[in-house]
C-alpha cells in the first residue's frame, strides 16, 4: 500500500500559484469521474454532461491524504440520485480523500461546474489561501477550503457553508458509493475492508449501507 502524504496545516505563502491540488473526498477521487470535469463528457451511471475545463490535461499526480474533519452525505444529487458528500472542516474526526494535481484554473473550472456555473473564469484564490475558507455563494460546493500545503502547494477543496449536523442526512445512490468508494480504493492507501468500512460510517450512509453492500459494489464483476 502507499505511504499517506502528511498535510503541513500551516497556510501556503504564495496567494497566486500556478498549481494546487485538488482534494475531492466524494466520486472525483475516482479518475475516470474527474476525466468528465477536465476532458468534459458524461461519467457512467450519471445524467448530466459536463463541458470540462479550459485546459483538458489531467492530473500530473494524484495522491491518497487524510483531511481533519468528517464526511456526510446531504440534499438530493440531481446527477446521481441520493445524498452528495459533503465535508465539514470544524467536525472531529478523519476524511479519507485523494489529492489530484491540477493547475489553479483547473481547480476554477472543476469548482465551477460543481456550482453548475461555466467554466471560464479563474478563481480569485487569495482569501481563501490567506484565511483557509472563503464563501463564494450560498451553493452546495460554493464555500472553499484550504487544508494546508503538500510539497508547498495549497491543498483546497470545496464544501457547502453549513455544518453537519445542520441539514438532513440523505443516504446516497449505488451508483455514487460505487464511485467514491472506489476512487479511495484506487488511491492506494486503503484496502477494501477499511474503505468499506469508512464510507458505510459516515453519516448518511450508516444504517444505509453495511460494510457488505459497501464491497459487493466493489467486487461486482471481479
Amino acid at each position: 500500500m502507499k505511504a499517506l502524504p502528511s498535510i503541513d496545516s500551516t497556510l501556503p505563502t504564495d496567494r497566486h500559484p500556478e498549481r494546487v491540488w485538488y482534494t475531492s473526498y466524494g466520486s472525483n477521487m475516482h479518475r475516470d469521474r474527474l476525466a468528465a470535469y477536465i476532458k468534459g463528457g458524461r461519467p457512467p451511471g450519471a445524467a448530466r454532461e459536463y463541458p470540462g475545463c479550459r485546459n483538458p490535461a489531467m492530473p500530473t499526480r494524484s495522491i491518497p491524504v487524510e483531511l481533519t474533519g468528517a464526511m456526510y452525505f446531504a440534499t438530493e444529487s440531481p446527477v446521481w440520485g441520493g445524498g452528495r458528500a459533503f465535508y465539514d472542516p470544524q467536525a472531529s474526526g478523519r476524511v479519507l480523500a485523494r489529492a489530484h494535481l491540477v493547475t489553479a484554473d483547473q481547480f476554477a473550472d472543476i469548482a465551477a461546474q460543481e456550482m453548475y456555473r461555466a467554466p471560464d473564469i479563474d478563481l480569485d484564490l487569495e482569501e481563501v489561501l490567506a484565511q483557509g475558507r472563503a464563501v463564494l455563494g450560498e451553493g452546495r460546493y460554493e464555500t472553499l477550503v484550504c487544508a494546508g500545503q503538500v510539497e508547498g502547494m495549497a491543498v483546497l477543496t470545496f464544501t457547502a457553508p453549513w455544518r453537519m449536523n445542520d441539514v438532513r442526512w440523505v443516504p446516497p445512490s449505488a451508483a455514487y458509493i460505487r464511485f467514491l468508494a472506489a476512487g479511495l480504493l484506487s488511491a492506494g492507501a486503503w484496502d477494501l475492508e477499511a474503505v468499506a468500512s469508512y464510507v458505510a460510517a459516515c453519516p448518511g450512509a450508516a444504517g444505509h449501507w453495511s460494510v457488505q453492500d459497501i464491497t459487493d459494489l466493489l467486487t461486482e464483476g471481479a
